[in-house]
């Protein structure tokens, strides 16, 4: 169906939900439960749910003892490698309450360059939703070099709602859509409607999101929005603490037209 405001959420066939490391990680990992609950309640209404979520390193950070966002490919890629399986075991078990199935799938930009494996992987999603399974997607920064890698998974996210042909995509951040300016600078306002063709040239973009973990700010969003909204999905910005408002269709974050055709 097309879906052209907030309130046709809840109708929506497929939606593509993407989440940042600062949001389900550090002082928000917290919020990882209200995510799953959201993403289990549109997923039990019938909604197909796609989930890219961003969180490996994050999440491998302590278990190999960092404090701190290295600067290395190496010892991100270790991150990566510790932290992907964790983070996957944390989501089976809060999706278990609500016995929905989780499906890994790891991709890097040269999969997307490559027309067969681009086909396999649209094969293989459609292959996890008709089977009911939740695909929780991740670039596979284990592998990925640092010229092929997306650097944010907003940019993937924007790839993946176009390989599945979603109907939304809903990218969660820790503020609340895009504002006229960075949210703490005085005056800033935040923009609840961009038709599709926009610019946003008037828009001061700040910097990555918060905690160090991220590799994403309002920029990448936007631009993220913008392209999905070019190949027709349309696209909400919000913050992840109002994903289950986001999915009912709440007048929350900053909504993005999409392309009429």
């Amino acid at each position: 169906m097309r879906v052209s405001s907030r309130q046709d959420i809840p109708a929506a066939r497929r939606i593509v939900v993407k989440v940042g490391s600062s949001s389900i990680s550090g002082e928000n990992a917290h919020q990882i439960k209200t995510l799953v609950e959201a993403l289990a309640e549109a997923h039990g209404r019938g909604t197909e749910v796609v989930l890219v979520s961003s969180g490996a390193m994050a999440t491998g950070f302590p278990y190999i003892n960092l404090t701190s966002r290295p600067t290395d490919l190496p010892t991100l890629q270790a991150a990566a490698a510790v932290g992907q399986s964790r983070l996957m075991v944390r989501y089976q078990e809060l999706l278990d309450h609500s016995n929905i199935v989780a499906g890994q799938v790891l991709l890097t930009s040269g999969d997307f360059e490559n027309d067969s494996t681009r086909s396999n992987a649209a094969l293989a999603m459609e292959k996890l939703l008709e089977l009911r399974v939740l695909p929780i997607v991740n670039e596979n920064d284990t592998v990925a070099t640092q010229e092929i890698r997306f650097g944010d998974n907003d940019h993937l996210a924007a790839l993946v709602a176009k390989l599945v042909n979603a109907d939304v995509l809903v990218l969660l951040s820790d503020v609340d859509g895009i504002y006229t300016k960075p949210p703490t600078v005085p005056g800033a306002e935040r923009i609840e409607l961009v038709p599709f063709g926009h610019l946003l040239d008037h828009v001061e973009f700040g910097s990555i999101g918060s905690a160090g973990v991220g590799s994403g700010g309002a920029g990448t969003k936007a631009a993220a929005a913008q392209f999905a909204a070019e190949s027709g999905t349309a696209v909400l910005i919000t913050n992840a603490a109002l994903v289950a408002s986001a999915l009912r269709g709440d007048n929350v974050g900053t909504w993005f037209d999409a392309a009429s055709e």
